[in-house]
């Protein structure tokens, strides 16, 4: 079944969008760490719901239960299982939704994969899945930032739509990001795609973009070639995410356009003796395998498929056609801004579970 990520360090997500209750288990995590659920709800309260008015108005708190796998706020070594329950969830409001087939969402697929239609909201198609990723990605960097304290990772909206920022992460802080309703660091272009968002929100309409993601300091030798290289894990963990519809690492398609004389990272030696490459356009990877150079990708998110305008579709029961349109409810019309931490999550999430696989190879200090 594919609810479960990772190999060493293990996932599993459950719950549906408006079930009792979402959450995790996470097997894997060793003993002795400090963790408690201040630290994952500090997580969780970045992802969660009703954030601005840019993003949907359902109302969802997304207050952690720690069930099991920590006493005292000390991992225990054991599987740690945590609960988030549902608060604001109407599974009526779809009650006339699931008498059709929506385009562009998982209804049909899911029908034709289970023998059932899908549930309220998506079930575990929906977005609100990911709240138990957010979750197990707080104690994967717990642990993963107990053995190398400098390492850290930020993510922003670069694109919506086809309003860019050119601005270089080095020219901004994890806080900016954060001051920005929208999590795009560059206010002038935040201000473009702030007014994209509602024009879109006010027609019935959504929007897509990008996310771009940069790791630092993470170690050198990180990937498992040749099927679990790091930018296929990635790759796997962000294109498992709803509505996520392309990847790429460094500069990725660009390369495409470049002679390998421009595109190669020439290598050279720092002050201290250690090897680095003075440019990164493979996104700090290279064979499959981290070169301690920063992480960069890039993530490509669809418009989400809610949208409140007229479409054609074909009905469950008696497969006729028909035109129909959703009532306006509390969906997003851009999911860029609240999936930034989401993408945040999946890339703590492969790091932690590739160092556990490559510690693996070492039989002593």
């Amino acid at each position: 079944m594919g609810n479960t990520f990772g190999t060493l360090f293990k996932v599993t997500t459950f719950g549906e969008s408006h079930g009792v209750a979402m959450g995790c288990v996470i097997d894997g995590c060793p003993a002795g760490l400090n963790l408690n659920e201040e630290i994952i709800q500090e997580f969780l309260n970045r992802r969660k719901p009703g954030q601005s008015n840019f993003t949907t108005s359902r109302s969802e708190n997304d207050l952690c239960e720690i069930l099991s796998g920590i006493e005292q706020g000390i991992t225990l070594g054991t599987p740690i299982a945590i609960i988030i329950r549902n608060k604001d969830k109407n599974p009526h409001d779809y009650s006339e939704l699931n008498k059709v087939f929506r385009p562009g969402h998982a209804d049909y697929t899911t029908q034709l994969k289970y023998g059932l239609a899908a549930q309220s909201g998506g079930g575990r198609a929906s977005a609100r899945e990911t709240v138990g990723r957010v979750a197990a990605a707080a104690v994967a960097k717990v642990y993963l930032t107990s053995i190398f304290p400098e390492l850290n990772l930020m993510a922003w909206v670069q694109r919506i739509k086809e309003i860019e920022s050119k601005l270089e992460y080095h020219n901004f802080s994890f806080a900016d990001i954060e001051k920005s309703a929208i999590r795009c660091p560059d206010p002038i272009v935040e201000e473009q795609m702030k007014i994209a968002i509602l024009n879109a929100k006010e027609q019935g309409d959504s929007l897509g973009g990008c996310i771009r993601c940069v790791a630092k300091n993470i170690p050198a030798g990180l990937g498992e070639p040749v099927f679990n290289k790091l930018e296929a894990a990635l790759a796997t963990a962000m294109l498992s995410l709803p509505a996520c519809k392309s990847f790429e690492i460094g500069n990725g398609f660009a390369s495409t356009y470049l002679f390998g004389s421009e595109n190669n990272d020439q290598y050279y030696l720092n002050n201290t003796g250690n090897i680095y490459t003075k440019t990164n356009r493979s996104g700090g990877v290279q064979g499959g395998i981290s070169n301690g150079m920063n992480l960069e990708f890039s993530v490509g998110f669809k418009p989400i498929s809610t949208i409140y305008k007229e479409q054609n579709t074909v009905t469950k029961t008696n497969s006729q056609e028909i035109k129909f349109s959703i009532p306006k409810g509390r969906h997003d019309s851009c999911v860029l801004p609240r999936a930034v931490p989401i993408v945040e999550a999946m890339c703590w999430l492969v790091l932690t579970d590739q160092y556990m696989l490559q510690s693996t190879r070492k039989i002593y200090d």
